[in-house]
Formats: structure tokens, sequence, C-alpha cells
């Protein structure tokens, strides 16, 4: 956003009259006219410009928008300053939500983190149904959060470890695998899933198909999110056999 304009400025001699004689009255009245009123004519003729209130975003706008910022251009080199530039706002205006782009991006890859581990926890736990049907299920809902999240999961399938924060993130991206990973052990060992495949080369898999899809899906894409993860988990679990 722009910087806020500075308020009109006006001075009484821009209210200068054209008549000597009530030029000469109006200064015979100086003291009586100061107190009467603190405007001029033409401050009171003017039309009155509104504060404008803090520029920006919100809260959550503001991480969405800053997020597919450090997307679409890598968030190593990513400054504050370029931020800004793409928002269309100032620094300050960012931190006044945030002390950091650390910070940023701590809160950009979490609800991503959150939804994921949510999901996969959700159907790891579901009773009365086989290991495999929560496998299939765990994969379907992962598939639909990462398209709600998008950009979010996109940028915490890219960090690498550089700092605390990432190494804190690809912890637990491995704690989420490990849930999988859990679930395609049950499913063989109940025998719903061919045990000629290691465990963790099915889930490497499966996730790598479905982490795919922030590479080519696009809000635009003419295909709507549960029509994809069923083709995912169909692909997955039924192959493409006719």
């Amino acid at each position: 956003m722009p910087e806020s304009p500075s308020p009109a400025q006006t001075s009484p001699q821009t209210a200068m009259t054209a008549d000597p004689a009530a030029a000469a009255n109006a200064q015979s009245s100086t003291s009586t006219s100061s107190t009467a009123s603190s405007s001029t004519p033409a401050e009171a003729a003017a039309p009155k410009r509104s504060r404008r209130g803090r520029p920006g975003y919100d809260r959550e706008t503001l991480i969405n928008r800053a997020t597919e910022v450090f997307v679409s251009r890598g968030y190593d080199g990513t400054s504050m300053d370029t931020v800004a530039r793409e928002l269309g706002i100032t620094k300050s205006a960012i931190y006044h939500h945030v002390t950091s782009k650390e910070e940023l991006l701590h809160l950009a890859i979490s609800r991503g983190i959150r939804a994921l581990d949510s999901a996969v926890e959700t159907e790891s736990l579901r009773e009365n149904v086989s290991a495999l049907e929560r496998l299939r299920l765990a994969v379907r809902a992962s598939v639909v959060i990462l398209i709600e999240y998008h950009h979010s999961v996109t940028l915490l399938l890219r960090v690498r470890g550089n700092s605390a924060l990432e190494r804190e993130a690809l912890e637990a991206r491995r704690k989420i695998d490990a849930k999988v990973r859990a679930l395609v052990e049950a499913a063989i060992a109940e025998g719903g899933l061919r045990s000629d495949f290691t465990a963790g080369l099915i889930t490497r898999l499966l996730f790598g198909m479905v982490n795919s899809i922030t590479e080519w899906y696009r809000p635009s894409y003419p295909v709507d999110p549960d029509t994809i993860a069923e083709a995912v988990t169909t692909m997955a679990f039924q192959g493409l056999e006719a």
C-alpha cells in the first residue's frame, strides 16, 4: 500500500478577500475572529481527507501472500524488502504482524504441517477399518490437504534444513512419514498389500506421487480436488488397468 498522504496544508493567507474594506475590517477584529473559529473559510470549504488506517493486510492474508512469494522466488533468495515490494506494502506493515522473515516462514509452513499431520493421524486411528483402508484414506486426505494448503505444503517440501526452524520442519515431515509407514507395515502384515516390496519403498512411492502434485497443480486446473484425490488413490491401490 502507498504511504498515508500528509494532511492538506492550508494557510490563512490563502483565504484573502477581494474587498479592501472587508480586509481592513477583518484586520481590526483579528482577536475576535481567531477566538471564534480556528479554521479559515478556505479550510471550511476544502473537502476533508480521511485518515487512512494501518496500511497492509490482515495477518492471515499476509501469510498467504508471503507464502506465494517464497514459493515463486525461493525462500533463501527472498528478502523482506522483496516481500514488501511484491505485496505492495511497506516493511513496517509486515513487521506489525511478524518479527522476522524466519517467523514468517514458520507461520507459512506450520499450517500445512498441522493439517497433514492431523489428517494422517485421524485416518490412522479410525476404528473397525482394515489397515489397507486406513492407508488409502490417509493418502486420499493428504492429497486434499496438499491442494487446500498448496503453497504452504510446497514450501514445506522445499526446506533443506538450513536453519533450526527448517530442521524442525524436516523432523515434522519425518514424523508424518513414519505414521504412513506404520500403516503400510500393518497393511502388509494383514495381507492387504503385497509383501515383495518393503514398507519404506511403498511409502516413498506413495508420497512421491502425492507430493508431485505441488509441481503442476494450480487453482485454475480444470479438475476438482476430490477427483484428483480419487484418481491418486485409485492409481496407487488399483492400478490403471480397466
